[in-house]
């Protein structure tokens, strides 16, 4: 339904933070507006127990009212299916402006000229040192001849010891208080306690939580301690006067989250807690699949590392065959099939050590420099391998074929760039991930490529690998070319860019699997 007290829209952009609405249409200071914001961080619940919209608006300084923040409860259908944040107040203006004026509650009807159904507001002042900043408004639609259970009873009784807190300014509770977001809702279960920490009503829900953990007497009138339930968030709370969030296993295995907000009240002496709300999810299950989740991962870390194992046993046993080879193409075959294992073997090592199921590229490349470095050239003719940003993260699926593909180009870059006979250069990587593909640019100074090279037409065994991954696994593109002066210049291969030499391979393969 449309809202009832509110006219045209305050500001253009509706999603207009809180802070903003507040520092550009009234006098609010910066503490004031952090205490609206611990409000906004806190008020779910509230909604809840009260089974209500709930609304807080902020005076502006023409003395208008402006909503600069909305919830709705999960415990009932809301009214409002609009967001009403940046709209000014109309027709509850005037409520709204007695229960700042008065510091006092208010509730009063409220018009509804689309549909005709009897709604009604309580306006509640949000007081901070004293002074009234804010008015929050609970906002509801009325139901005749409808009789409220108990559940409905104690959650509203609830809700008022939290309005009496809103009024004098102990809540929301100052400083820094435990995160909420991921807290149990009001829906999961519900444990009211007095100021002594005994249980004064159970909700359904909770009430099934504490059989799941063996406790099947009826809690009211006892303290979670004496039914043999763990009180140490209730405990923690009340001494401490702020909300305590804590996961703890109950029983041999139910695991519970559950968080205790004190009600407290101001006295001469200072504030004494009066009780408490004790809300509680069980979220074994949640657990039991974390656990397996962690273990998967670290089954699949220690596969990882077995098959690094493997493939290093079977290049060492290759070592040892090529050896023993006194044909030379036999030889340079079987030290060719080694680099091959060893470069496998070197993204198993990362996938090893990395939980989840991907993995950053560059934690692969730089190693595979490295092996480039140490076993393609010569001394008689250094090449300088350099890699250019991260290239992100790319599945582990992805991660092999690409490495091998790498490698190849590498070797390729190092054999034909490079021959033997020649001063040597400098070789250079760029990685670059866009949007959901990966874009690998291998860049060398070297003799060059003939112009016209068609690298679907070479037969070299190398090009003919990186071709088929590339197309087959990897679902990319490749494509090889003469290099240009200004690709060297932007590789900073400018050495020896004055004689137009060099080879760029361009490569791109998805990232999405």
């Amino acid at each position: 339904m449309a809202h009832p007290a509110v006219s045209d829209a305050a500001e253009s952009a509706a999603m207009t933070s809180m802070a903003d609405l507040s520092r550009q249409h009234s006098s609010l200071d910066q503490d004031d507006i952090d205490h609206l914001h611990r409000l906004g961080a806190e008020w779910a619940f509230l909604a809840d127990l009260c089974f209500a919209d709930l609304l807080l608006y902020v005076r502006s300084t023409d003395a208008k009212w402006v909503v600069v923040d909305q919830v709705r409860p999960a415990t009932n259908q809301t009214m409002y299916v609009t967001d009403y944040i940046g709209t000014w107040a109309q027709w509850g203006a005037a409520v709204l402006s007695q229960a700042a004026d008065e510091n006092t509650i208010i509730e009063a009807d409220l018009d509804t000229p689309d549909d005709g159904a009897r709604t009604r507001m309580m306006a509640i002042p949000v007081a901070r040192n004293g002074r009234v900043i804010a008015i929050l408004s609970k906002e509801w639609e009325v139901r005749s001849g409808r009789t409220l259970g108990e559940l409905e009873r104690s959650y509203k009784e609830i809700f008022d010891k939290f309005v009496v807190m809103i009024q004098t300014g102990t809540f929301p509770f100052a400083g820094r208080v435990a995160d909420s977001s991921a807290a149990p809702r009001v829906g999961d279960g519900v444990l009211s306690l007095d100021a002594d920490g005994t249980v004064t009503y159970v909700s359904p829900n909770a009430n099934s939580a504490l059989h799941r953990v063996g406790i099947q007497a009826n809690p009211v009138g006892m303290r979670l301690a004496e039914l043999g339930f763990h009180d140490g968030p209730v405990r923690q709370a009340f001494e401490r006067l702020e909300p305590v969030v804590e996961e703890f296993e109950q029983g041999a295995d139910v695991t519970l989250l559950s968080r205790c907000v004190p009600l407290v009240h101001d006295t001469e002496s200072g504030p004494v807690v009066v009780g408490g709300l004790m809300l509680m999810r069980d979220v074994t299950e949640l657990r039991k699949r974390d656990r397996l989740l962690l273990s998967k991962d670290a089954t699949i870390r220690e596969i990882h590392h077995r098959v690094k194992n493997n493939l290093q046993t079977i290049s060492s046993l290759l070592r040892l065959q090529a050896r023993r080879l006194t044909n030379p193409e036999a030889k340079a075959a079987v030290q060719e099939s080694v680099r091959r294992i060893r470069t496998i073997a070197l993204v198993h090592e990362s996938l090893s050590r990395e939980p989840g199921e991907d993995i950053a590229f560059i934690e692969i490349v730089r190693p595979l420099l490295r092996l480039a470095e140490e076993g393609l050239q010569s001394p008689d003719r250094p090449v300088r391998f350099t890699v250019t940003g991260d290239g992100g993260r790319i599945p582990a699926n992805t991660a092999t074929p690409l490495s091998v593909v790498l490698t190849e180009l590498l070797q390729n870059a190092v054999d034909h760039g490079f021959p033997e006979g020649s001063a040597g250069g400098q070789v250079s990587v760029a990685l670059t991930q866009n949007q959901h593909r990966l874009d690998v640019r291998v860049i060398d100074n070297g003799r060059g490529v003939a112009p016209g090279f068609d690298l679907d037409a070479s037969t070299g065994l190398g090009l003919s690998i990186v071709r088929t991954l590339v197309t087959t696994e990897l679902n990319g593109t490749i494509d090889m070319r003469p290099a240009r002066t200004q690709d060297l210049d932007d590789a900073k291969l400018g050495d020896a860019s004055s004689h137009q030499h060099g080879t760029v391979v361009e490569l791109s393969v998805p990232t999405v699997v």
